[in-house]
């Protein structure tokens, strides 16, 4: 589903380049739950930015769903964005002045789903996250870990194969990343592809797979603890 060939990623500083990443090879099948962990300047923010089309590589080729998406122009790599991948903030990226069903809903307009259909993939998601009953209610009005389960419903409404998950526990406390995480794990058990960002490695042990990046270069590959047996 995912397959970056020789990606480089190339920044000029002045008379030096910074090779954010190095050459990545990585392959990540559908259904798949791979946690890419590494300290800040690994190059794992910068590689999910190119697996969720945010980013394009200054070389190399980026296969999703089989179709080479490195050298889409900007209104390609947004449809495929829409369409294709889900988004899950560290920091939620909820409109202050839009209640719960109307942000959930925002991906859907930019598709020009329909009102009434929308609302219905809206009200779904926000079901599915357990927060239906609190839908024309706003952000501020909610707890922090809310609010990453209205991201979370937000991600789900378009029904994305995959959702990308940058830190998503990160502004939480311990016991409420832990439940916003049991939530990604069992959409991954529901059959959806998760690809998971972060620095702490007791996050990453409950994937099923880590990929380990340091100064732009992957340096290990290996189960996590969240392997089925």
């Amino acid at each position: 589903m995912i397959e970056l060939r020789d990606i480089y990623k190339i920044y000029s500083d002045g008379d030096s380049e910074i090779r954010a990443l190095d050459g990545v090879n990585l392959h990540i099948d559908q259904g798949e739950f791979v946690a890419i962990v590494g300290q800040s300047g690994s190059g794992k923010s910068t590689c999910m930015n190119i697996i969720g089309c945010l980013d394009i590589p200054t070389s190399g080729s980026y296969y999703l769903n089989g179709t080479d998406v490195s050298t889409m122009n900007e209104i390609e790599l947004s449809h495929i964005r829409n369409v294709t991948l889900g988004f899950i903030f560290q920091q939620y990226n909820l409109l202050p002045k839009l209640n719960l069903l109307e942000n959930v809903e925002l991906p859907l307009i930019y598709r020009g789903m329909p009102q009434k259909q929308r609302q219905e993939r809206a009200r779904l998601a926000l079901e599915r996250v357990g927060l239906l009953d609190r839908e024309k209610k706003m952000p501020s009005q909610l707890s922090g870990g809310q609010q990453q389960r209205v991201s979370i419903a937000r991600a789900l409404a378009g029904d994305p194969p995959v959702i990308l998950a940058d830190e998503p526990t990160g502004a939480l406390d311990t016991k409420t990343g832990r439940d916003v995480l049991h939530f990604i794990k069992k959409l991954n058990d529901e059959g959806t592809t998760i690809v998971l960002i972060t620095h702490d490695m007791s996050i990453a042990e409950e994937a099923k797979r880590i990929v380990r990046l340091q100064d732009g270069k992957i340096i290990s590959d290996q189960p996590g603890g969240g392997q089925s047996a």
